[in-house]
């Protein structure tokens, strides 16, 4: 046996559920005629687009894929500037070079992690086209202070909801809310295909040239060619090949008949974390907006900064995998090495980062299990040293 192993994580932050009917439909793709761009395919397309509200959804094979195809489909690209939170994951930033383009950006509110809309207009330049706006957690951003802002200067509005699928605004279902809006199926997120993303959009040449786009630029796909009783296509574009299986969209179609299910077991599991943590006054869980319905991708606790990493170490310890969303993307060393060191462009996230600690939250995650986390929190917690 090797030492100094990492002990084994009984209880993840995150954990994927399938069941029968799950395993059932993918293997009644597997027995059919097309294991790709086949009709289950748009079957899902179909079904999210309802769910979500939104006219046209395009499938791509990752939510990494539809923010490359969003930023694609609008244009994004040398010469052009995109705003965007650096409060994610480094694929919301990374689709902009991809494009070629240069992001910039902007600080997120203290008590949300939130983009913050009282600081967009300052950085906004004649190269500005785009606005990314990060449901950080699965919370919703203010949408319309962003629509508003978005068209005073002309600019696209794309919603990273890779952690807010299910979550609603003021009342109205993330999807509606922005130009385009991108989803993930992460085996961490509300519903999963195993790995996948989405595309919602309420333009339809927007979606036609995702479409195009996840599909080496190709017009029409192996399945619309059949249909229309044609072998002739054209590449009209460099694209890329970003397609969703049908075997990945027949697990995300049966997934999202539980969907509404799991975001409310989801919110159920972050209220008994605001109950057991009540009483707790070292530590600060992010302020819920009072007029959305939130997602709970994750739940997010605020530590004293010098406290955190020791946290970490004590919980890691005892199988309970908490974690970091996440570091700053301007921190992160491609982006020093590209772009020089931006430290202190944002300073509300990059304190933020310092004391964030993501804690488990499932669907099937137990009551007990909750207890367990929120118990061996409190003893890390008066444990932990001042460093």
């Amino acid at each position: 046996m090797l030492g100094n192993m990492a002990p084994e994580v009984t209880l993840p932050y995150g954990r994927h559920q399938v069941d029968d009917e799950d395993v059932a439909a993918v293997v009644e793709v597997l027995r059919s005629d097309w294991l790709t761009t086949g009709p289950t395919v748009e079957a899902f397309e179909t079904a999210v687009s309802a769910y979500v509200e939104s006219e046209h959804a395009v499938a791509v094979s990752s939510g990494t894929a539809g923010l490359h195809a969003a930023l694609y489909a609008i244009g994004i690209g040398p010469g052009d500037e995109v705003l965007v939170s650096p409060m994610t994951f480094v694929a919301t930033v990374n689709a902009v070079l991809y494009q070629g383009a240069l992001p910039v950006f902007v600080d997120v509110e203290a008590d949300t992690l939130l983009i913050d809309p009282t600081l967009i207009e300052p950085k906004i330049t004649p190269r500005t086209k785009a606005l990314i706006a990060v449901d950080y957690a699965g919370q919703p951003c203010d949408y319309d202070a962003l629509r508003g802002i978005a068209d005073r200067h002309g600019l696209y509005l794309i919603a990273d909801a890779c952690h807010s699928l299910g979550a609603s605004y003021r009342g109205r279902p993330v999807g509606t809310l922005a130009d385009l809006t991108v989803f993930s199926f992460h085996p961490v997120k509300p519903i999963t295909c195993g790995e996948g993303g989405m595309v919602v959009t309420r333009d339809p040449q927007l979606a036609h040239r995702m479409r195009c786009f996840r599909n080496h630029g190709i017009d029409l796909d192996p399945h619309q060619r059949l249909v229309a009783g044609t072998w002739r296509y054209q590449m009209q574009d460099l694209g890329f090949n970003y397609r969703l299986s049908d075997l990945h969209c027949a697990l995300g179609l049966s997934q999202l008949k539980k969907l509404d299910l799991r975001i409310a077991q989801r919110q159920a599991i972050a209220d008994t974390y605001d109950q057991l943590f009540s009483s707790q006054q070292q530590l600060v869980s992010l302020r819920r907006k009072a007029d959305i319905s939130h997602g709970f991708h994750l739940y997010v606790i605020r530590l004293a900064p010098q406290k955190r990493d020791q946290v970490f170490t004590r919980l890691r310890t005892q199988g309970i995998g908490v974690n970091v969303h996440y570091m700053p993307v301007h921190l992160h060393a491609f982006y020093r090495h590209s772009f020089g060191d931006q430290s202190g462009c944002c300073p509300v996230a990059e304190r933020a980062f310092e004391t964030i600690l993501s804690l488990p939250i499932f669907p099937a995650m137990q009551e007990t299990e909750v207890k367990r986390v929120v118990e061996a929190l409190c003893v890390a917690m008066s444990e932990a040293r001042p460093s």
